[in-house]
């Protein structure tokens, strides 16, 4: 597990690190920079698995790079003093918000929700920030019709035919993604709202018709918990 941890006041910069540290066991690498521009240029070069973002930097705004951050491969945490900027945070799509002060259970909390397979249901995200052409693009949620894997990356597709590539894998999306969102097969993560009707065929295959006419398939083992959702919202 590699960890990043940007904050600017190193008493707190440390007691992040020695809680990370306890929270899993010393078995984490965990580096850290002062200021948004040591972390970005340490983001180029290296690969981690969790950020943990103060949003007050010396001044600067951690809002600045934030949807940067979240259309990366790993999940940001924000740990910040400034809870009225929780719910802007979420909405860009981080994984949680610790508030400071805090303690080692809370901290906890948030870094156990980083490798959790389950998913949340309490986000507000808004937002997928997407990296294209060295700039950052903000997809409404509602224009997303689906989610597929595409290898460690995914390609989320849009309701007017256009698709993109996410940095992020289905696997870490699917932790943030709002209800609505559901995943029914390991390739796929469907807007629930565009789903049209479940076609059953032989073999015990399952498929999903989506409004638009497109087809696809329904894990096996996702099949009976997806079907009695979806029965719910047509009710």
């Amino acid at each position: 597990m590699k960890i990043l941890i940007i904050e600017d006041e190193a008493r707190i910069a440390k007691r992040i690190e020695r809680m990370t540290n306890d929270f899993f066991e010393g078995n984490a690498t965990i580096s850290i920079c002062d200021s948004l521009k040591k972390g970005i240029d340490f983001l180029e070069k290296e690969t981690i698995d969790i950020l943990l973002l103060d949003l007050n930097l010396n001044g600067r705004d951690g809002f600045e790079v934030l949807s940067t951050m979240t259309s990366r491969s790993f999940q940001t945490i924000v740990v910040s003093a400034n809870t009225e900027h929780a719910l802007r945070a979420f909405e860009l799509g981080v994984l949680d918000f610790v508030p400071k002060p805090f303690d080692f259970e809370r901290l906890s909390l948030a870094l156990g929700r980083s490798i959790s397979t389950k998913k949340e249901i309490s986000h507000t995200i808004r937002y997928l920030s997407l990296r294209k052409s060295g700039s950052i693009k903000l997809l409404e949620l509602t224009d997303i019709s689906h989610i597929q894997g595409a290898g460690i990356y995914s390609e989320v597709h849009l309701f007017n035919g256009t698709k993109a590539l996410h940095d992020k894998g289905l696997d870490a999306l699917e932790k943030i993604l709002p209800s609505g969102f559901e995943r029914i097969h390991k390739s796929y993560i469907v807007q629930t709202a565009h789903a049209d009707q479940i076609l059953v065929s032989s073999g015990s295959r399952y498929s999903l018709q989506l409004k638009n006419g497109e087809v696809l398939p329904i894990g096996r083992s996702r099949y009976k918990d997806f079907k009695q959702q979806f029965e719910k919202g047509i009710d």
